[in-house]
């Protein structure tokens, strides 16, 4: 699994490439806690690159939305979604946790 971060001025891009278990779940995790810690609540994460994601990924996906709603400071949004891992997502029933964009233009407007 590989992560990049992009800064913009109202909100951060994560862009997440190859698969996500409870093996890199970890590393995903430490991104997120350092954007969390430096007071980024508004987050993008593009999954156009995402082959698998386990439950061990939608947790670290449901911890920082819990972060970044709390206060209302912000949140978590997914952009490109690919259809099995959507399909995780409707079985999980976080669907209506977290609100999906169909590109990553309309993500990053949305804050």
């Amino acid at each position: 699994m590989e992560v990049n971060v992009k800064e913009y001025k109202h909100c951060v891009l994560v862009t997440i490439q190859g698969r996500v278990d409870s093996a890199t779940a970890p590393k995903l995790n430490e991104v997120f806690e350092d954007l969390l810690n430096r007071g980024r609540f508004k987050i993008v994460v593009d999954m156009s690159n995402v082959e698998y994601m386990s439950s061990a990924g939608f947790r670290v996906l449901l911890s920082a939305q819990r972060a970044c709603r709390r206060y209302h400071r912000g949140e978590v949004v997914l952009a490109l979604v690919p259809p099995r891992v959507l399909e995780a997502l409707e079985l999980a029933g976080f669907t209506k946790i977290f609100r999906r964009f169909d590109n990553l233009l309309d993500a990053i407007g949305y804050f």
